[in-house]
C-alpha cells in the first residue's frame, strides 16, 4: 500500500510541475514578465487550477517563480511541499488552512498585496472560495507536491 501511495504522490508532483517547465532566457540578461505575457496552463487532472513559470524551472535546483491560479469555489487538499515557499497574494482572496484535516470553514481569508512564508513540510491546504484567486510563489527547487492521504486527490470544492 505504501508503495502505490509512493506512485502516487510522484506521479502527482509530476502532473502538477513538470507542465510548469519553461525555457529560460540567458541568466545575464534582465526578465521582465508582463501579466499579458503569462502563458497560463491547465494543471492536468485538476480541474479550476492554472499555473505558469515566471522564471527558473520548479522541477530543477534553483530559485523558480511561478503563479497559481484557483477558479472560484477550488481549494487542495491537504499537503506539503519540502522547501519552504516565499507567496504573494496578486489578486483576490486566497483562503489557506493549516494541518493534515481538510477543514475549510477554518481557513483564513489572505487579501490580495499580502506575504505568507509557508514552512517546508507543514500541511496545509489553500484555494478561493468566492473569486478567482491569483498568488506568485518562490522556492528553491527542485519542489514537489506531496499529499497527506493521496486517495483524495489534489483539489476539490471549497465548500
Amino acid at each position: 500500500m505504501k508503495g502505490i501511495a509512493a506512485l502516487t504522490v510522484a506521479s502527482l508532483a509530476l502532473t502538477v510541475i513538470a507542465p510548469l517547465a519553461r525555457a529560460q532566457p540567458d541568466p545575464n540578461v534582465f526578465l521582465t514578465v508582463s501579466p499579458e505575457d503569462v502563458k497560463w496552463r491547465n494543471v492536468p487532472t485538476v480541474r479550476g487550477l492554472q499555473t505558469a513559470v515566471i522564471a527558473g524551472d520548479p522541477t530543477k535546483p534553483g530559485v523558480y517563480v511561478l503563479r497559481v491560479k484557483y477558479a472560484p469555489g477550488v481549494m487542495t487538499r491537504p499537503h506539503f511541499n519540502p522547501e519552504d515557499r516565499y507567496a504573494v497574494v496578486l489578486q483576490g482572496t486566497w483562503w489557506i488552512g493549516t494541518g493534515s484535516e481538510f477543514e475549510p470553514a477554518k481557513a483564513v481569508a489572505v487579501k490580495a498585496g499580502t506575504f505568507m512564508k509557508l514552512p517546508a513540510r507543514q500541511p496545509h491546504y489553500e484555494g478561493a472560495k468566492d473569486g478567482e484567486t491569483i498568488v506568485q510563489i518562490v522556492g528553491v527547487g527542485p519542489s514537489a507536491t506531496l499529499l497527506v492521504r493521496p486517495e483524495q486527490g489534489l483539489t476539490g470544492p471549497s465548500r
